[in-house]
């Protein structure tokens, strides 16, 4: 497909889609829909084994489309925005690939409500972290508010949501809301890095590491351990197990085939 508010390269696995809707990157209705259809494809897609998400120019988003929001004219249509927005990220979130989020600037609202969708993040020295809705009298509707306690605490999370305050990388990365914080000039090759070395692994495994893990999050420990272990069975007999384990015993280099 053709995409008009994204764009997207290919290169040694990684899938790396930038959204392209300046001046601010906005996550308009059209973008979030093209966004939905690309996920589909790169989920499917044997070349692809690691997302990286990113914007083009010097935002990563500003956030929701303001005009839109303002544009809405019941209930049901704001409540339906909202659980839009929400099925793209958990889509994104739920999927089988690691998709990890090279945040290059402002990532205000909506966009950093996508970015904590994404399993990893990685911010630019530069960047601008925050969800500023209550600021206009609404509430972060695509996850935030479920999202941030998870990742942050709640406490730190009911402080961001009630005051609208936006935090710098480096506070970024003490509350742990990003993995690593890297100069604006070498952002997305430090993601690159970090992609390549999941690139190298068994894309199965991988796989069933983030279905384990996500799935395992919503639910007690006891089930957690099941969803663990149903994960860790799916896994045996197949070609990469079985690589993977000559590999070592022989002192080589595994070489997975995703199978």
């Amino acid at each position: 497909m053709s995409y008009e508010f994204l764009q997207l390269e290919i290169a040694d696995k990684i899938a790396v889609v930038s959204l392209n809707n300046p001046p601010g990157n906005s996550l308009k209705m059209p973008l979030l829909q093209e966004l939905d259809k690309m996920l589909d494809e790169l989920h499917a897609n044997a070349a692809v084994k690691v997302i990286i998400i990113t914007g083009a120019g010097k935002m990563f988003a500003s956030g929701a489309d303001i005009d839109e929001i303002s544009k809405l004219t019941s209930k049901d249509l704001a409540k339906e925005m909202s659980a839009f927005g929400q099925k793209v990220f958990l889509k994104l979130e739920r999927g089988p690939k690691p998709v990890i989020a090279a945040i290059n600037g402002f990532c205000l609202g909506g966009g950093l409500e996508l970015a904590m969708s994404c399993h990893m993040r990685i911010a630019s020295d530069r960047a601008l972290m925050g969800l500023p809705e209550i600021a206009l009298g609404i509430i972060p509707g695509f996850g935030g508010t479920q999202r941030l306690p998870r990742i942050v605490g709640m406490s730190k999370a009911t402080e961001m949501i009630l005051s609208a305050d936006q935090v710098r990388a480096e506070e970024a990365l003490a509350i742990r809301l990003v993995n690593k914080v890297v100069s604006k000039d070498t952002l997305l090759e430090d993601a690159k890095k970090v992609a390549m070395k999941m690139v190298s692994k068994s894309g199965m495994a991988m796989s069933r590491a983030l279905k384990s893990i996500g799935n395992g999050s919503q639910v007690d420990i006891v089930k957690a351990m099941d969803v663990e272990s149903t994960c860790f069975g799916e896994l045996y007999g197949t070609h990469d197990m079985k690589e993977g384990v000559s590999a070592f015993l022989e002192k080589r280099k595994a070489d997975f085939q995703d199978k």
